[in-house]
C-alpha cells in the first residue's frame, strides 16, 4: 500500500478486531474499512491491524495486505517459520483469494481483465495501465447481482496476481468503477454507501506446515 500523504487525518474505527480463522501457526482477522494494515509513517497513522495483533500475538508478522479502504480477511504469521512458508505460499499463488464489490454500471457474466500496471507517479497513490512499463496484472470477475435502482452491480472478483490497486484499476478500466472509491470513481462521494464496497470475503489454501485445507468465509458487510 502506498504511503500516506502526510495531510491525511486519520481516523480508525476502535472496535475490536474479530478473529476468523487461529491455529498454532497462523491468526487471520476480520480488518475493518479504515483502518491501515500497517502502520503508517507519522507517529499518528500508527494504528494499524498488524500493532492491534502484535499486542496479542507478540511474533506475528502480516503476510499480505489489504488497502486501507478495503476490508475483510487478512492473515498472519505467529512464528518466523509460518512466515517464510505462507510467503513461499503466496509467490506460488496456491492461496485463492476472492473479494466481494459493488460496482458501477451493469456489469454481466464473467470474465478476465489482464492489463499491466503502474504507478501513476505524478498522481500517488494512483495506479495506471500502462502497456510497455507496467507488470502483468489479470482478475477474474463474475457478475452476481444488479441493483437497478442504485445502478449498481454486486461482483465477486478474483486477483491472480497482486498488484497495488489492481482491483480498483482494472475495475475502472472496463468502465465499472468501485463504489466508493475516492481515487478511482468519479462520482465517490455519490455512493450509498460511506466507504468504498470492496471486501476480501474468502480465503483457502492448504496449510504449509500441518498439510490441512483451509477455507475461510468472511462476513461481507455490504
Amino acid at each position: 500500500m502506498p504511503p500516506l500523504d502526510d495531510s491525511f487525518v486519520y481516523q480508525p474505527p476502535q472496535e475490536a478486531l474479530v478473529i476468523a480463522y487461529e491455529d498454532d501457526d497462523l491468526v487471520v482477522i476480520e480488518k475493518p474499512a479504515g483502518l491501515l494494515s500497517v502502520p503508517g509513517r507519522l507517529p499518528e497513522h500508527h494504528d494499524s491491524a498488524y500493532l492491534r495483533v502484535l499486542a496479542q500475538y507478540p511474533q506475528a508478522k502480516i503476510t499480505h495486505r489489504l488497502d486501507m479502504a478495503t476490508s475483510g480477511i487478512l492473515m498472519f504469521a505467529k512464528h518466523r517459520d509460518a512466515e517464510v512458508a505462507v510467503s513461499k505460499m503466496f509467490q506460488a499463488r496456491t492461496v485463492t483469494k476472492n473479494y466481494i464489490a459493488l460496482v458501477q454500471g451493469l456489469l454481466q457474466g464473467a470474465g478476465s481483465v489482464n492489463e499491466p500496471l503502474i504507478a501513476d507517479w505524478e498522481n500517488r497513490p494512483r495506479q495506471m495501465v500502462h502497456y510497455e512499463l507496467g507488470k502483468p496484472a489479470q482478475t477474474l470477475y463474475q457478475a452476481l447481482s444488479y441493483d437497478a435502482a442504485q445502478d449498481i452491480s454486486r461482483v465477486l472478483l478474483t486477483p491472480i496476481t497482486g498488484r497495488s490497486h489492481q482491483l480498483r484499476v482494472h475495475m475502472m478500466h472496463i468502465g465499472h468503477p468501485i463504489s466508493g472509491d475516492k481515487i478511482y470513481h468519479p462520482h465517490a462521494s455519490q455512493s450509498p454507501l460511506k466507504r468504498m464496497a470492496l471486501h476480501a470475503s474468502y480465503l483457502a489454501f492448504t496449510q504449509p506446515l500441518s498439510g490441512e485445507e483451509v477455507e475461510i468465509k468472511g462476513h461481507v458487510p455490504f
